[in-house]
Order: C-alpha cells, then sequence, then structure tokens
C-alpha cells in the first residue's frame, strides 16, 4: 500500500509508483492528536534523519508544544503511526528511552532549591543503575561540569537554581539536556528568557550537537535563528502542516507569511550565512 509505514523508516519519495524509505530518527505519519472534540493535530507527517535539526514554528496555539510531547512520548497519539528511536514512544520503556531521548519542556518548576549542579546531574539518572547519580560521583561529576561549561554556566555549579535569573536557569536545563547523553534532543523554545548574544550561542552548540550524529527537532518563534542553524524548518498553523522544507523554501513562501497574518520582509546575511526575514 502506498504511504504505509514501515517500522524505524520513513516515507522519502514517491518514484513511478514506488515507495522509497530510508533511515529515520523518528517517524510520524498522518497523526492526528484530539483533546475531547478539539482536534489539536490533524494529519502531520514528520520525519527526521541522523544528524538533522529541524525546526517547528507557528503562531500561537498552532499544536507546536502538542506534536513535541507526542514525540517524547507523553501523549499518546489519538490515530496514526508513530516511531521515536524505532520505538512507539508512548509505549516504550521509558529509562531504555530516556537514555537515548531528551526532552525539554517550554515551562520547568524546581520544588526544591537545587544546585545547578545537582539539577544537571539529573540528566544522569537514566543510565544509574542505582537511582539518583550522586554528586561525588566523579564520571557523571564530571559531565555535567563539562555541560555547564559548554553552556557557560559552569561559575554556577553550587548555586541554588532559584537564585539564578530566568536566562541561566533556562542554561542550566539545556546544560542537563546534553549532560544526557542521548542520541535525540526534543527542545521546547530553549532561548525562552535568553539574551540574543546567548540565544545565537545555543542554536550554534545544538548544530554542533548535531554535527556529532546527534538530531533535534524544537520549537521556536525565532525564524532567523532557525533559518541560519536549521537544516529544515516544519510550519504548522491549526494543527496542521503547511510546508516542511529547507529555512529558504520556507521564509520565501506564501504560507509563513498567511500563517503569521504579517508582511514578511525577507534578506540575506552576510558572508553566505543565510535568509532572514523581519516583520513591517
Amino acid at each position: 500500500m502506498i504511504g504505509r509505514q514501515i517500522t524505524g523508516t520513513h516515507f522519502d519519495e514517491e518514484r513511478a509508483g514506488v515507495v522509497v524509505y530510508k533511515a529515520s530518527m523518528l517517524h510520524l505519519h498522518q497523526i492526528q492528536f484530539a483533546f475531547g472534540d478539539n482536534l489539536i493535530l490533524d494529519n502531520v507527517d514528520l520525519s527526521l534523519g541522523v544528524g538533522e535539526c529541524v525546526a517547528i514554528v507557528g503562531p500561537n496555539g498552532a499544536g507546536k508544544s502538542t506534536l513535541l510531547r507526542l514525540v517524547a512520548g507523553l501523549l499518546e497519539a489519538s490515530s496514526g503511526d508513530i516511531s521515536v528511536l524505532g520505538n512507539n514512544p508512548y509505549r516504550a520503556n521509558r529509562q531504555k528511552q530516556a537514555r537515548r531521548l531528551a526532552y525539554l519542556s517550554q515551562h520547568y518548576r524546581m520544588a526544591f532549591p537545587f544546585t545547578a549542579i545537582e539539577v544537571v546531574l539529573m540528566g544522569r539518572y537514566a543510565h544509574s543503575s542505582r537511582g539518583f547519580p550522586g554528586r561525588d560521583r566523579s564520571p557523571d561529576r564530571e559531565l555535567a561540569l563539562a555541560a555547564l561549561k559548554r553552556c557557560n554556566v559552569e561559575e554556577f555549579a553550587d548555586r541554588e537554581i532559584d537564585k539564578l535569573s530566568g536566562g541561566e536557569q533556562r542554561r542550566v536545563l539545556i546544560a542537563q539536556a546534553l549532560c544526557q547523553g542521548s542520541e535525540l534532543l526534543l527542545l521546547d523554545e530553549p532561548t525562552a528568557g535568553l539574551d540574543p548574544s546567548h540565544a545565537q550561542d545555543l542554536f550554534r552548540l545544538v548544530a554542533q550537537e548535531c554535527e556529532s550524529e546527534r538530531s533535534c527537532l524544537l520549537v521556536t518563534h525565532d525564524l532567523n535563528l532557525a533559518s541560519r542553524f536549521c537544516t529544515k524548518i516544519l510550519l504548522i498553523d491549526s494543527g496542521r502542516r503547511l510546508i516542511f522544507d529547507t529555512p529558504s523554501m520556507v521564509l520565501d513562501s506564501d504560507e509563513l507569511r498567511d500563517s503569521f497574518s504579517v508582511n514578511l520582509h525577507r534578506g540575506e546575511l552576510p558572508d553566505n550565512q543565510g535568509p532572514y526575514v523581519v516583520p513591517y
């Protein structure tokens, strides 16, 4: 049957009536999700290959975060086929899945005043056979300190996280996701609360992770950072996939302008760093 999913692969293209498949980190085919009678996602297709960084963009309420939570296995699709790292994420073994997949939600609140390094060490939980990894366990601590350094918050290692600014807390949480050592990063608004410099550094860091054969699926409202550092952009609106293509094609599309109901001026960054858009 044309277009039918094969576990662990994704639909690539159809040539002369023959379906061609190739390996992928995740594959969503005709995904629907509803809360009661409220349809949130409607027949969404998406694939992500090894080493790719894909941004999900769209207006508020488009279903972006819901889509990411489906991939993370926090929600179960109402219908359609979904495979993440070869498994149905909602039914996969949680600890095994956590060793291969890291998820950073849009909203994160700590119940206790953990230090920054303790928060980052939580990323090692799935790899520990003895429960929560101790902060003095040398290998885990070294990984945590390295992750803090990469996110430029190593100076806050022993400071309570609720004593940090919102942007600093966000960078600590990114360090936790990196410390987890997963193949697939799922990041919901990772630059929320970050100033332009740190937001750019974060996207550059994620792009470098993907060069090391990690893959990333992230939700963002920053079209320009997505254009510069992501391999593809998925635009959704009212739960529907409108376009899934290269950043240049998406930024040039009528679908993008119509979705945000705003005129967009398109330009080119210097030194062939890609296109940008400015609303007007």
